[in-house]
């Protein structure tokens, strides 16, 4: 393209330039007549008459100002910046390149600001050839307003918001495909914030997928997780079985290791409650034995006739138990589910207890002793018990601070 003639505004004298608007004159002046100047101290041109005093050095509380500190931290634009940019592409004074649409309209635009903007469309111009002094690019697949915008966008970073909105898919795309940065995390913002519908989330992930953005390919694949049964029977679901199957497979493995973890935690979460309940019947064992609870309790315990009962509550369903353990007539090893239960408890009580001597729980010495004669394996269950049952102990305290609340 050849360089269009431009006319310089500026005169070749510089004392042209400026004598005909300032009324000032520039004039050369000899060497000699200003070195004594210099050279005497006395004279009436010396600076220390006619030259004012330096302002005073800033104070500190001026140089911590804030509002100073955020202005020497970033960059700040004026709104009158923006809007000149924004005035220039809309006037497009100047322009030198047509951007064209699918519908056959056109955007005058400047060259070298798509260039700066852009490094791939800078490529584009360089590659293009001129057809009376304009270069053309097109843009297809994409509606001119979404074209505007991206445009727009390029020289002032300013946008409609109703604009952005509508055409934010294009716009992603536009801004992935031409390496606009700051337009796609506009656009990632607007998409993740409330923008993503069931109807669409499909769609969505696709195109994020294909403009790396992985944080909001995330969000798509957790929320497509979430309410896979209502997602799944969309059409855009339909549309991706058809023409990207693999994706599909990958969304249902996602699917089925979310409800495999999600069966896990519930597994964990009722052993865990197991644990917390033997926990808390060791405690109520060792309550009832050693303090007495209810009518049950150790015979030197005495007890008053206006005592109120025990609100803990493991200590009621314990309470039946050890009355049915005292006076159930099946002696058979193993007859009795609730005489089973209760050697169960007694020996994991005896497993846990640290002081067996001084231990009022019944049978707590000799189910110690008896341990020693077990076979490996019983003693690797019995092992594992007793460290999960410890381990509920240690998330849930000791039991004297909630009992008090429930006596």
């Amino acid at each position: 393209m050849a360089s269009p003639t431009l006319d310089s505004p500026w005169p070749s004298s510089t004392s042209e330039t400026f004598s005909g608007s300032f009324n000032i004159s520039i004039e050369e002046e000899n060497p000699d007549d200003i070195l004594p100047v210099l050279e005497d101290p006395t004279s009436s041109m010396s600076c220390s008459h006619n030259i004012p005093k330096p302002p005073p050095v800033p104070s500190k509380a001026y140089t911590q100002n804030k509002h100073f500190k955020r202005l020497s931290q970033r960059c700040y634009v004026p709104d009158e910046t923006l809007d000149t940019w924004d005035k220039l592409f809309k006037e497009a004074y100047g322009a030198d390149v047509y951007i064209c649409t699918e519908d056959g309209s056109c955007i005058p635009v400047h060259s070298s600001v798509l260039t700066v903007a852009s490094p791939v469309l800078g490529k584009f111009l360089q590659q293009s050839k001129a057809k009376h002094g304009m270069r053309y690019i097109k843009i297809p697949g994409v509606p001119y307003e979404a074209v505007y915008t991206f445009i727009r966008f390029l020289y002032s970073s300013c946008y409609e918001k109703e604009e952005m909105k509508k055409f934010v898919l294009h716009l992603l795309v536009l801004s992935h495909s031409y390496s606009v940065l700051s337009l796609k995390r506009v656009c990632i913002c607007i998409l993740e914030q409330g923008w993503i519908t069931k109807e669409n989330v499909v769609d969505v992930l696709q195109l994020a997928r294909n403009c790396d953005a992985p944080r909001l390919s995330l969000i798509c694949v957790r929320m497509i997780v979430k309410d896979f049964k209502a997602i799944s029977s969309t059409e855009g679901w339909k549309v991706m079985k058809r023409v990207n199957p693999a994706l599909e497979q990958e969304l249902l493995e996602f699917v089925v290791e979310a409800d495999s973890r999600k069966e896990e935690r519930l597994k964990k979460k009722e052993e865990k409650k197991v644990y917390l309940q033997l926990y808390e019947a060791m405690e109520a064992l060792l309550h009832i034995c050693r303090d007495g609870c209810r009518t049950i309790g150790p015979r030197d315990k005495v007890f008053k006739g206006s005592q109120v009962a025990c609100g803990f509550p493991a200590c009621k369903g314990l309470e039946t138990l050890v009355r049915h353990f005292s006076s159930c007539k099946t002696r058979v090893p193993g007859g009795c589910g609730h005489c089973k239960r209760m050697w169960q408890l007694l020996e994991l009580h005896s497993r846990i207890c640290n002081d067996p001597e001084s231990c009022k729980v019944p049978l707590c010495r000799h189910l110690k002793e008896k341990m020693q004669q077990q076979t490996k394996k019983d003693e690797a269950k019995w092992t594992l018990l007793v460290s999960k049952v410890v381990a509920a102990r240690d998330t849930l305290g000791p039991i004297s601070g909630r009992r008090s609340r429930f006596s």
